[in-house]
């Protein structure tokens, strides 16, 4: 049996692909630029070439600002292609599994998000990202949505990274203090991610670590357990004058994932320390 995972080469793309191989599973990796999801048809034609049992949708374009300032892109990468991919799973028969984010929800939740709760995404990055869900609702048989938030890990630039190196080389970073999340290891994530594949457990799942704090707070963190001596200052979202909205409050209950399967994953701070204690600082870009 091979899978495919798009995005192969990305944040998590890569640390899934790792850990499939470790696990003896047949991996086709599939990125940029030899493999371009939004030419549809060419996507579709590929997919059947290739034939594999699942496949699991990770490339997207995760730039919020960016997604903001050309809505083009976003609409083409994270729903056109994620719309190719539904429609060649479902000529293929096979499971599709889409990666989506905390960002299709607008954050006024006075609670951590179900899955059966209702998306109202504030920005475009959100929307396009909703819309490869609609997409993958309607169009593929064998689907699983799984929602994260906040990813962090070894394979590309993330925010722990750039808060480490920053903190090692600057005496004082702001960082907003009124948006709140739950940091998730890509290391964490990858086992879930294989668990529900090979289940018949259809559906969407939230899946991140367990916990939540905000980005200023998640800083603080990081700059204590690296020893760094640099002050942290916390300004709000407004002042921190990013493009795009971000919800205030997107913690993500992961119900569906612990009902089905009976696990929770670790809380982020130890999922944190886990990651600045195994991959050093020089083995990451910041």
């Amino acid at each position: 049996m091979s899978v495919l995972v798009t995005g192969a080469s990305g944040l998590l793309g890569k640390e899934l692909c790792n850990h499939l191989k470790r696990n003896g599973v047949e991996v086709i990796e599939w990125d940029l630029p030899d493999n371009d999801i939004t030419d549809v048809n060419n996507c579709i034609n590929r997919l059947h070439r290739v034939n594999p049992a699942v496949i699991f949708h990770l490339a997207a374009w995760t730039d919020v600002d960016g997604c903001e300032e050309n809505p083009a892109k976003a609409m083409a990468v994270n729903f056109h292609g994620t719309w190719a991919m539904a429609l060649g799973a479902t000529e293929l028969n096979c499971k599709l599994l889409y990666v989506s984010t905390d960002y299709v929800f607008d954050g006024r939740a006075r609670r951590a998000y179900r899955e059966s709760d209702k998306p109202n995404p504030l920005s475009v990055y959100g929307k396009s990202k909703l819309m490869g869900e609609v997409a993958v609702r309607k169009n593929c048989r064998r689907w699983f949505i799984v929602r994260t938030s906040g990813i962090f890990g070894r394979y590309g630039k993330n925010f722990v990274d750039t808060i480490r190196h920053k903190a090692l080389a600057e005496g004082v970073i702001k960082v907003v203090n009124d948006q709140i999340t739950s940091p998730t290891y890509t290391g964490d994530l990858c086992e879930p991610l294989a668990k529900i594949a090979n289940s018949e457990y259809y559906g969407i799942y939230h899946l991140t670590n367990s916990g939540f704090c905000s980005w200023y707070d998640f800083a603080r963190e990081i700059v204590r357990l690296i020893g760094a001596e640099c002050e942290i200052v916390p300004i709000s979202t407004v002042q921190s004058g990013r493009r795009a909205l971000r919800p205030v409050f997107s913690v993500l209950e992961n119900r569906n994932y612990q009902r089905r399967f009976g696990v929770i994953l670790r809380g982020w701070e130890e999922a944190l320390r886990s990651y600045l204690n195994d991959v050093p600082a020089t083995q990451t870009g910041g």
